[in-house]
């Protein structure tokens, strides 16, 4: 748990913020007493922020409806040659 107090918190917001998304808590301080926790974003809406994020810099898109309710019951496309694991572990060996 990191401390900081509201002058340095001011001036190092940005840097704060991208601590408490990476989920390190910050503890801020006035005259040496704890006032308030600076902490991430816990369940739904933090992957909110997180696709938010996505998709502000441009990888990902945002849906343009949603899915339907039986999408995951739904039979999968066949593979019986194994394509999708043979490109997923040439990504992965590409380091992509």
């Amino acid at each position: 748990m990191r401390r900081a107090s509201i002058a340095e918190l001011k001036a190092k917001l940005s840097e704060y913020v991208a601590r408490a998304k990476a989920g390190e808590e910050v503890v801020v301080t006035e005259r040496g007493q704890p006032v308030a926790r600076l902490v991430p974003l816990a369940g739904e809406a933090a992957v909110e922020a997180r696709v938010a994020e996505l998709v502000r810099a441009g990888l990902a898109r945002a849906p343009r409806k949603r899915l339907p309710r039986d999408f995951w019951k739904r039979p999968r496309p066949a593979d019986p040659n194994g394509r999708s694991l043979e490109a997923l572990q040439l990504e992965r060996a590409e380091d992509r």
